[in-house]
């Protein structure tokens, strides 16, 4: 984990990516603290997951920089990846394990203490009713198991940042809410997470402020009452990203 002071844990600065003659993110300039959860909402294609995969050191950007608590993401990205848990939309995993096992290999990946991990780990998996899967075969997971799974094993580091990457999809309500629960426990331990997601309500009910990203840039930032009021003063966050959505 951090230590230190609360100050900026992840920042863009002029960040950009561009594939071949589209550009799929242009130009964005954000900065989050530590404790803060940051929803990053968009329409499909809008550059969401390129964000967090910049952030991850997955992509190279085309200009500007990432940095997570100081770390260029693009330089050093094994760094970066020891303070950060990361959960993809469509997690690929190793269907010829059982889930403690893929979860056994990510912490030893990661040079983690495997007995100090696993009471953490253990409470994880209970609290999202995965005790009895977690000794399956991966291949036979349903959408919903394999988006614990991978839950899990973002978590399971204790990492300082998290960019999930719609964390609910596939989850019934009794889960999505328990996954809501831990992220808000989280960020209450000094750890930021970033949330992508399409479900305004969802991003209403858990994020300290929002994003709006349509078509690349970042159209609107702040609390939802901020979004509505630069959205041209409407009434309610759907009403928002629809302006906003229009407008990009």
């Amino acid at each position: 984990m951090l230590q230190g002071p609360a100050d900026v844990v992840v920042e863009a600065r002029a960040l950009s990516k561009r594939f071949g003659d589209r550009v799929a993110l242009d130009g964005l300039d954000l900065r989050l603290t530590r404790g803060e959860i940051f929803g990053l909402l968009g329409p499909n294609g809008a550059g969401k997951s390129t964000t967090l995969n910049l952030f991850m050191g997955f992509l190279q950007p085309s200009s500007g920089t990432a940095r997570i608590a100081g770390i260029d993401c693009a330089h050093d990205p094994r760094a970066v990846m020891r303070l950060v848990g990361h959960l993809p939309e469509e997690p690929a995993l190793f269907e010829n394990l059982t889930g403690r096992e893929l979860v056994a290999f990510v912490l030893a990946m990661r040079g983690e203490d495997l007995p100090a991990r696993w009471s953490e780990v253990d409470e994880c998996v209970l609290r999202l009713g995965f005790a009895t899967e977690l000794d399956q075969l991966i291949a036979g997971y349903s959408m919903g198991m394999r988006k614990k799974l991978a839950l899990v094993t973002a978590l399971a580091h204790d990492p300082a940042v998290l960019l999930l990457d719609e964390p609910t999809n596939g989850l019934d309500p009794v889960v999505a809410r328990e996954v809501r629960a831990l992220l808000e426990e989280r960020a209450a331990r000094g750890v930021t997470v970033v949330l992508s997601t399409h479900l305004l309500d969802v991003a209403q009910r858990v994020c300290h402020r929002l994003g709006v990203i349509v078509k690349g840039r970042l159209r609107a930032v702040g609390d939802a009452g901020e979004v509505c009021a630069q959205a041209g003063g409407v009434a309610t966050l759907e009403e928002a990203f629809m302006a906003l959505t229009a407008a990009g």
